[in-house]
């Protein structure tokens, strides 16, 4: 909120943030719901996924930001009116298990809903010749991120995310060259991601 207060209107071209749900997945309970192979424990985070960021925020995030992408929101889409004609469903192609199927973002884009596939169930991934390291409870795949920009961003586009967890958004706009400014609080998540996107530069 620092931050986002000292930027100017439309500073940015498109947000794509992963804020917390407000439903307690902070990674603690993963260990004890793996049904394919022992899972992995991850340190919870700042916030432990207690409640989603406030009005302020989302007030804040829409003035920065001439376009938003936001994860999650059908958890809280009633704290700021997050209606849309162009949702995005991210189908986790999982198989049997108590995770979701899919997560939702809201974008505030006039398009219709799109849906992007891609495994992403523990030693499971859609590209397994490029399997992730997976450093963070609720990390998302760098190839949805990258689909996201390919068909929601374009050439010279400002790109922000004010939750930048696994930096998974970071690496994305690094492969395809998008400028971008990543805020994470979380200072263990926030050295493992940096380490993580050097290690891939």
């Amino acid at each position: 909120m620092d931050y986002l207060k000292e930027c100017d209107d439309n500073a940015f071209q498109l947000c794509i943030v992963d804020p917390p749900y407000g439903i307690g997945e902070d990674g603690s309970s993963n260990k004890s719901r793996s049904k394919l192979a022992a899972a992995k424990n991850y340190k919870p985070y700042i916030g432990n996924d207690k409640k989603p960021p406030d009005l302020q925020y989302f007030q804040e995030l829409k003035r920065v930001s001439k376009n938003q992408i936001i994860w999650g929101a059908n958890h809280f889409c009633g704290i700021f009116g997050g209606s849309s004609s162009c949702w995005i469903v991210w189908d986790k192609v999982n198989g049997k298990n108590d995770f979701a199927d899919c997560e939702l973002a809201y974008t505030s884009f006039e398009t219709a809903t799109r849906m992007f596939k891609y495994t992403w169930h523990g030693m499971l991934q859609g590209d397994m010749k490029n399997k992730e390291h997976r450093i963070h409870a609720n990390q998302k795949p760098v190839k949805l991120y990258e689909w996201l920009l390919t068909n929601y961003a374009k050439e010279g586009d400002r790109i922000l995310d004010t939750h930048g967890g696994s930096m998974s958004s970071a690496i994305a706009c690094h492969n395809l060259n998008y400028n971008m400014t990543i805020i994470e609080l979380d200072d263990d998540y926030f050295r493992a991601g940096k380490e993580r996107l050097e290690s891939h530069q």
